[in-house]
């Protein structure tokens, strides 16, 4: 293929992807491996659609999306952290979870923020929770990627869990350890946005 045709080919292509993003501007595309897809009612993507040949586990778990924003690493770490500390359930201590608020998550990727909005939060291993927009905001939750200062791992807790103070929040904080997480999934890999 000559360069000229291979350049115009490339540049209609981009063209292409762009015009499938409307009127929404094409973000940088995240230049580390991806941590956490935004998928449904985004403004700012940076990723084509779901493919289901490169997306195996969303496509194993029914996660099917037109628009998205992708997350990396640096890209949740330029977001301003936030530090929690509650009793987990798994050893009934005090940990502090640090990370962005998943407000700031989903402004980041330009989501919508209307009153009936929901997220569907899910993890690696398939568990998947919805909760409103509202809740998420009023709780706090955060996208944490830290626990007591340290990454949190593939395997462990991470590498991000959606997650809220319960120990300050008055719904939960009489509740069990094993009854306040329940909306909490570690191993936290797409959140859908969707207008409820």
């Amino acid at each position: 293929m000559q360069k000229r045709q291979f350049l115009t080919s490339v540049g209609a292509a981009t063209a292409g992807w762009l015009a499938l993003s409307g009127p929404a501007r094409a973000a940088d595309a995240a230049a580390g491996p991806t941590l956490l897809t935004v998928t449904g009612a985004v403004n700012t993507v940076n990723r084509g659609a779901f493919d289901p040949v490169l997306d195996q586990m969303m496509e194993k778990h029914g996660v099917t999306f037109t628009r998205a924003f992708a997350f990396d690493a640096a890209a949740l770490q330029r977001l301003p952290p936030v530090t929690i500390a509650p009793t987990l359930e798994y050893d009934g201590k005090v940990h502090t979870l640090s990370g962005p608020l998943l407000t700031d998550v989903l402004a980041a990727a330009g989501a919508d923020t209307g009153p009936q909005v929901q997220l569907g939060l899910r993890a690696v291993d398939g568990y998947n929770v919805t909760l409103s927009l509202a809740e998420a905001t009023t709780a706090r939750m955060i996208v944490a990627t830290h626990i007591d200062g340290q990454p949190m791992p593939l395997g462990g807790l991470g590498p991000q869990w959606a997650v809220w103070d319960a120990d300050r929040l008055p719904h939960l904080k009489d509740k069990p350890l094993k009854d306040r997480f329940g909306q909490c999934p570690w191993g936290l890999y797409t959140i859908d946005v969707s207008k409820g």
